[in-house]
């Protein structure tokens, strides 16, 4: 039977929670009033430093790209929390059937559902990671962990560039990182990796009204396209985050005037990596495509670059790797055991159909990685944007109760001496 002490402490969780179910909506509807393209982060990190530091954290910083970083405890375990603070735009606004920036609760079957671009992603899994860390801190804080927040920046543009610069430059290394992505309240463990490219062929431009002077290399780029959606066809399915894909996602020519045969063609491609997959065989299947190397086709690896708010300039190659925590692996069992302590129920495990900071957390890096989130990542850059208000309490239980799951099974790995390596040391 469960000592009684425990089940006490595993009800405060969600009592807990619940009691800080005002606090968290407030702080979710001021971030989705707030604009934060990436690179437009800076009034959305002030209001969640501000919000930390009201809440008692031991420690709040900024990095030199603008990400906000809450520090809780001094233990040898290491954890950090992640969640970007950018959003994508909002698009044509007469698809919105209200103020994408009015956060908006509307009514549904349980506590109401916050509207608004941003509410799934990922506003609402920081929003509940802050309170959750202080819920944590107040609740189960034990003296071998030490938690950190991370609001990461420019996520939405570049995967990962953001968070792999605090766990490299600002943060001692992790033993695990736990993203905020929407997962629906369940337990993810991996994302596919991609690789956003162009394929580029060169013509002859001469007058549109003698074409036969020149050559199209728009006609070029019709046999790639057949050639692009017939490889998408043939792609092989992970076990576990399922098919690579490949998405053509815009086309372009560069041209003199519109009474001209262009120079030059374009496409640019979206490439999903699945297990197996490397950015750099998928590189090289497109540049082995007949019409491609028919065409005498250029093939390039897009890249990064853009200025922080703080200044800093960033940029990196657009390859993003796949990435899976094992099923078996203690973060992945005590994010099971945090849901079963909290929230009385066990998750499933599952991955995310988008792409996370996870690509340099644990594709990167090799930080073993999990997911546990608010909302359902299908709101995700929609008009239909909103998060469940009750997934938001459901989830600072969550991370108030994981912290000590994880250092009890950490604990438990390096007593019974499998050689695991000491906290900080992983990956």
């Amino acid at each position: 039977m469960r000592d009684a002490a425990q089940s006490a402490q595993e009800r405060s969780f969600g009592q807990g929670a619940e009691a800080r179910r005002r606090a968290v909506t407030t702080l979710l509807g001021d971030l989705v009033h707030t604009p934060s393209l990436s690179t437009g982060e800076e009034a959305v990190v002030t209001r969640l430093r501000d919000e930390m530091e009201g809440l008692g954290y031991d420690e709040v910083t900024l990095d030199a790209h603008g990400s906000v970083i809450g520090r809780i405890g001094h233990g040898p375990v290491k954890i950090v929390y992640d969640s970007h603070v950018d959003t994508v735009d909002v698009g044509s606004r007469s698809e919105w059937a209200r103020d994408p920036f009015e956060p908006t609760v509307l009514p549904d079957a349980g506590g109401g559902v916050m509207w608004g671009r941003g509410a799934s992603d990922d506003k609402a899994g920081i929003a509940a990671m802050v309170h959750g860390g202080a819920l944590y801190r107040d609740l189960g804080w034990t003296e071998d962990v030490t938690l950190y927040v991370v609001g990461s920046v420019q996520e939405e543009h570049c995967d990962g560039l953001a968070l792999e610069h605090v766990l490299t430059h600002v943060l001692p290394r992790p033993d695990l990182v736990v993203l905020g992505e929407a997962t629906g309240c369940q337990v993810y463990r991996g994302n596919r990796g991609r690789i956003e490219v162009l394929v580029r062929t060169a013509g002859s431009s001469c007058h549109a009204a003698n074409p036969g002077l020149g050559h199209n290399p728009v006609y070029d780029l019709a046999g790639v396209i057949a050639d692009i959606r017939a490889l998408n066809d043939r792609l092989g399915r992970g076990e576990f985050l399922g098919p690579g894909t490949v998405a053509l996602t815009k086309v372009e020519c560069e041209t003199p005037s519109l009474n001209a045969v262009p120079s030059t063609a374009t496409i640019y491609l979206d490439r999903r990596l699945t297990e197996g997959e490397t950015p750099e065989a998928a590189m090289e299947e497109i540049r082995q495509l007949p019409s491609v190397v028919a065409a005498g086709g250029q093939v390039e690896l897009l890249t990064y670059e853009a200025t922080s708010f703080t200044g800093r300039r960033w940029s990196m190659p657009k390859a993003y790797r796949t990435w899976v925590t094992p099923e078996d692996h203690e973060g992945v069992q005590a994010g099971l055991e945090a849901a079963e302590r909290a929230l009385g129920y066990r998750p499933v495990t599952g991955h995310w159909v988008f792409s996370t900071n996870g690509v340099a957390s644990m594709g990167k890096l090799g930080i073993p990685t999990i997911g546990f989130g608010p909302g359902d990542e299908v709101h995700a850059h929609s008009v239909h944007d909103q998060c469940p208000l009750d997934d938001l309490v459901s989830a600072m239980a969550w991370y108030a109760a994981f912290p000590s799951s994880f250092a009890r099974r950490l604990g438990r790995r390096e007593d019974g001496g499998d050689g695991l390596a000491p906290p900080g040391e992983q990956g």
